[in-house]
């Protein structure tokens, strides 16, 4: 049986690990509580959006002790991030899952503006074109899809600059696939960011 599969990666919303830039703003205690927030708004949209499996791609291992106390939702598989740069770990998590999966969708939790109604319309946008993407603000991307394993995307990308969004399109480009750019988003990453926090979470 093919479907989408929904893989989010996240770090374990501890102090001192998770949103570390957000520290001299907010202190690390408050980062991470914000970290952990937007894990499981991410989780809670995810699964709501109903087109396929939920993994959780992590870092630290879960049977760490990081993870320790955060208790997470039973309708999610959760895998280990493993070894090396944000590239092979996406490149790796990727082939495994499109073993099965119809298509994938690959998000953080960074974005605060990720929505279930958003990852149902990528879906569909995948059921149309080779790969769908939403750009960042910053010039990276909140969500790229893809309904075959190319690892072109990943290999040798300046991860963490403005230049990641337009290569990852250009690539795909290369590739001769059909793309869909979806509209722009906001990830919540240095000090400025915070305005797109919701006020309901009173950070």
């Amino acid at each position: 049986m093919k479907f989408t599969h929904i893989i989010i990666f996240a770090k374990a919303p501890q102090p001192g690990f998770a949103k570390t830039r957000l520290i001299p703003a907010l202190g690390a205690k408050k980062a991470a509580e914000l970290a952990k927030l937007m894990l499981f708004d991410t989780l809670t949209m995810a699964v709501a959006a109903c087109i396929g499996p939920v993994e959780l791609c992590v870092t630290p291992e879960i049977n760490q002790a990081a993870w320790r106390g955060i208790q997470l939702p039973p309708d999610i598989t959760i895998s280990d991030q493993g070894e090396g740069g944000l590239g092979a770990r996406l490149e790796r998590a990727s082939k495994r899952a499109l073993t099965n999966a119809e298509g994938i969708l690959l998000i953080g939790t960074d974005c605060v503006e990720m929505s279930s109604s958003l990852l149902c319309e990528a879906a569909q946008a995948l059921q149309e074109r080779d790969a769908v993407i939403h750009c960042t603000a910053d010039g990276g991307y909140a969500l790229l899809g893809i309904k075959r394993f190319e690892p072109l995307l990943f290999s040798n990308m300046p991860w963490s600059t403005d230049a990641v969004a337009s290569m990852t399109i250009a690539r795909i480009g290369q590739l001769g696939w059909s793309v869909h750019v979806g509209h722009t988003l906001h990830d919540v990453d240095e000090p400025e960011d915070l305005k797109y926090v919701p006020i309901k979470w009173q950070i």
